[in-house]
């Protein structure tokens, strides 16, 4: 059974930090890069950063560059989302997501991912 279960998520004040993990099991984790998104309420889905399991490129939408870094650890089959300096504008639903591809253009491309996590929420206070 293919699973990514997002953890880490929590309410924190501004300016302050939180690591983000997404664990997966059932799929070949070499074979895929995986992509970050968060959903706020009212707001469509956003593709924020993803990290290419083949050389270990990333991007970054530019509402996190220079805040989010995105890590992976291939022996625990698991990607980081690191988040620095978090705003309240932040705050969301953060889900991890499965995809054979990783580029600038493609990120934000929800068709592009195969498997998704069940989310994870991210709350911000000012």
């Amino acid at each position: 059974e293919v699973q990514l279960v997002e953890s880490g998520g929590g309410l924190v004040q501004a300016g302050k930090s939180l690591r983000l993990s997404c664990a997966a099991s059932g799929f070949t984790f070499d074979d895929y890069s995986i992509g970050w998104f968060r959903q706020a309420p009212g707001k469509e889905r956003e593709g924020i950063s993803c990290i290419s399991n083949s050389d270990g490129r990333t991007y970054y939408a530019d509402s996190v560059k220079g805040r989010f870094t995105t890590s992976s650890d291939n022996a625990k089959n698991t990607v980081y989302l690191q988040m620095n300096s978090l705003k309240p504008e932040d705050t969301a639903v953060y889900f991890c997501a499965a995809s054979l591809v990783c580029t600038a253009q493609g990120m934000g491309r929800m068709i592009l991912y195969d498997y998704w996590g069940q989310g994870t929420q991210v709350t911000v206070s000012s």
